[in-house]
């Protein structure tokens, strides 16, 4: 008589070092609930980052709410030091406060460090880093074993660079000039709130809240905010200045305005380029294309916010000006936290290079 079949003893765990074997690795994403970290842990689905295990980590104020993550759902928890060990890659999505009180924790543990924030842009070691400039360039970071901290590019920057590279393609440029129509996400939910809540008590005549521009923001244009606020506009254009100088090597190094806009998402460029020599349409549309880079096909489709949200693409269109036949107008629109947030991730899939089996102990 046969033994009855006992049943197959359960397969352990996989262990961290077999993990990383098979190229998975540990996210930490500090911030979880700001919009950028949303905005992380969605791109890290869409691309199939190869992650075993992402961990949610924000402030007390956001301790145990939910959040999508794929088709999961997955709980916040508190910024803690334990929770970054056996952890590959930390992204810090929240403020500059945050990353500053806790990314020591997680460089401690051996994690690669990704910063949105910018708090750590001065700090030794530091890298500001655009991959899509990068690849723009032909100048790609080599892998680091124990690379410093990665400050992610800001946006804005991201995006000038990438179109005066491509337009310097189709011929040299004397001088370059933009505009930057912020929107209010880039000063993360409080932005966004705040102009929800003027824009609602205009339409019902009450008084407006100024806690966070201190000014009026709402169906208004600002070159900067009230001098109570602890938010500066002449601040944003120093580091997408400084961030463009880090990241586009000999591009030429625009005149710059950063305009506060009263919308909510995307950010919008007014450029002009002032070329050594007049230039076809067809050459500046052909070197503009590509990669990241979507040309509008003609002047009744102009991209605006709105046709930008959500895409990865910069959207751009631009025309000859009237008065100047040197002279070249383009107009751009980008989803600034998707922008943010690729870039960020695609810092990471460059790291991951130097970390195939984990981080050296």
């Amino acid at each position: 008589m046969t033994s009855p079949s006992r049943p197959p003893a359960s397969k352990p765990a996989p262990s961290q070092t077999e993990l990383r074997a098979s190229n998975l690795y540990r996210v930490a994403i500090v911030g979880a609930s700001s919009l950028k970290g949303k905005e992380i842990a969605e791109i890290l689905r869409e691309r199939n980052f190869p992650a075993v295990d992402v961990r949610l980590l924000d402030d007390d104020e956001s301790l145990g709410r939910l959040e999508a993550l794929g088709d999961e759902m997955s709980f916040i928890q508190s910024i803690r030091s334990e929770q970054f060990e056996r952890v590959d890659f930390a992204f810090f999505a929240s403020d500059a406060r945050s990353t500053r009180n806790n990314w020591k924790a997680a460089r401690d543990q051996g994690d690669a460090i990704v910063d949105l924030s910018y708090a750590l842009e001065d700090e030794p070691g530091a890298s500001i880093r655009s991959p899509w400039i990068e690849r723009q360039t032909g100048q790609p970071v080599p892998p680091e074993l124990q690379p410093g901290p990665v400050v992610v590019a800001h946006p804005a920057a991201t995006v000038l660079a990438l179109l005066a590279l491509r337009s310097a393609q189709a011929g040299a440029i004397r001088g370059m000039a933009a505009t930057v129509f912020e929107p209010a996400s880039e000063n993360a939910q409080r932005g966004m709130d705040e102009l929800h809540e003027q824009t609602v008590n205009l339409l019902s005549f009450q008084e407006l809240p100024k806690n966070v521009f201190d000014i009026q923001v709402a169906f208004n244009l600002a070159p900067r905010y009230g001098p109570r606020s602890d938010l500066s506009l002449d601040g944003v254009a120093k580091r997408i200045r400084e961030h463009y100088r880090r990241i586009a090597g000999s591009a030429v190094a625009p005149a710059l305005q950063v305009v506060q806009a009263p919308v909510f998402h995307g950010h919008a460029f007014s450029i002009y380029l002032d070329m050594e020599q007049p230039i076809a349409a067809a050459d500046l549309s052909h070197a503009l294309a590509g990669e990241h880079v979507v040309v509008s096909p003609g002047a009744e489709d102009p991209p605006t916010n709105v046709s930008a949200a959500g895409q990865e693409d910069i959207l751009v269109s631009f025309a000859v000006d009237a008065n100047h036949k040197n002279g070249v107008w383009l107009w751009a629109t980008t989803d600034n936290l998707r922008v943010a947030a690729l870039t960020a991730i695609e810092c990471a899939e460059t790291m991951t290079a130097s970390r195939p089996r984990g981080q050296i102990q």
